[in-house]
């Protein structure tokens, strides 16, 4: 049977399963042998146990953290919001991997029916939270934080259909999708939290976004993003929060700015992207790592803990796995994550694609209301 079928097969079955972007094309696990549903309780101990590896390229847990977890994990607290119970959560043990081309195709020939996508912040409640946001930047409370609005609709979907066209479209390096009985995720994720070989780690922040029009190649973004100042100042502030959020757990002056300010193309955008690299202390633990670098600096704002705090009470929706992350945690110790952007979360049928925007002393509300749709689009598209 070849991959293609093996996949199709997989799917018909029902069983859960996971397929994660890698360097040649996709790599799909499933087969899984344990199913890890976390909580406030138990995340400590599970980031702090050993399991001996064997050598197979399954000895692994691979899933997700929530936003509401990794803020409880740094002791942030999340006043009670509004949210749907889904999973704080989940990590997978896999018994089998499979890698997949670039190129998989998979299509569902139902037509499911799906309303239209509400939005939970219009344009006015937008501004107004905006103006309210700007005010603590004035005052030093914050300098950088990140509004978040929410697309909902009521619908059933194909998680494997969904998938393998927005890859086809939006193919991004840390795409992923998970489908387990009870829910679904899909993400054209651009963003790399976590890199860690043996005692090297890297991250590559994201802060930066411009609508791709027929005239804006790579290289006019590049010099829009270098001439804007809002957008200079914004990215060099996410750039060097996560350079301290490294230094926390590298070796004194291993830090270094590898990639400074390059630009990445996307289906509707350019993203202004630098990338930072250092090496570990020794004896730094796992959930050292986690609570050093999560949540992702580039999706919150700065300095971060405040300005999680602010966000948190602001605030009256749960953001599930929005800027939550995602990836696996090999047993020999070696990591890779994602931060949960551009994603859609199907739970109870109902589809979320969670998006925010940076405000800081320059921004304009109209101009962020509307990048978050743009941010948005590539994944409201697949509905239609």
């Amino acid at each position: 049977m070849n991959k293609q079928n093996q996949l199709a097969e997989i799917d018909r079955s029902g069983k859960p399963y996971i397929i994660y972007k890698s360097k040649k094309g996709f790599d799909l696990y499933t087969n899984f042998s344990k199913k890890i549903i976390l909580n406030n309780q138990n995340v400590v101990s599970f980031l702090n146990k050993k399991n001996k590896s064997k050598k197979r390229d399954t000895d692994l847990f691979i899933g997700f953290f929530g936003y509401e977890l990794l803020n409880n994990l740094i002791n942030i607290k999340v006043p009670k919001q509004k949210n749907d119970n889904f999973y704080k959560g989940i990590f997978y043990k896999p018994e089998k991997k499979i890698s997949l081309s670039n190129n998989f195709k998979f299509k569902d020939d139902k037509n499911f029916k799906n309303n239209d996508f509400k939005i939970n912040i219009n344009r006015k409640l937008y501004t107004k939270i905006f103006n309210r946001f700007k005010k603590k930047i004035k005052s030093g409370e914050t300098y950088q934080i990140k509004i978040c609005t929410k697309y909902k609709t009521k619908s059933k979907i194909n998680a494997l259909d969904f998938f393998s066209r927005l890859s086809k479209t939006n193919l991004a390096p840390e795409a992923f999708m998970i489908r387990d009985k009870d829910y679904s995720i899909i993400s054209c994720s651009p963003e790399n939290l976590i890199t860690k070989k043996g005692d090297d780690i890297s991250t590559k922040p994201i802060a930066g976004t411009v609508k791709k029009t027929k005239s804006l190649n790579k290289k006019k973004a590049l010099n829009y993003f270098k001439k804007n100042l809002k957008e200079t100042k914004e990215h060099n502030m996410i750039v060097d929060m996560e350079r301290n959020d490294l230094s926390r757990i590298c070796k004194p002056g291993s830090v270094k700015l590898f990639k400074q300010k390059t630009v990445e193309e996307y289906k509707d955008l350019f993203h202004y992207v630098s990338l930072i690299k250092g090496k570990l202390k020794r004896k730094v633990k796992i959930i050292d790592i986690i609570k050093a670098m999560m949540p992702g600096g580039s999706v919150i704002g700065c300095p971060k803990i405040s300005t999680l705090k602010l966000l948190n009470n602001q605030e009256k929706e749960n953001r599930n796995i929005y800027t939550g992350s995602f990836g696996y945690i090999k047993f020999n110790g070696d990591m890779r994550f994602n931060i949960i952007i551009r994603s859609i979360l199907n739970f109870k049928n109902i589809s979320e694609i969670s998006v925010a925007s940076g405000v800081v002393v320059d921004s304009n509300a109209n101009h962020e209301f509307n990048e978050n749709y743009i941010k948005a689009k590539a994944l409201i598209d697949l509905f239609k």
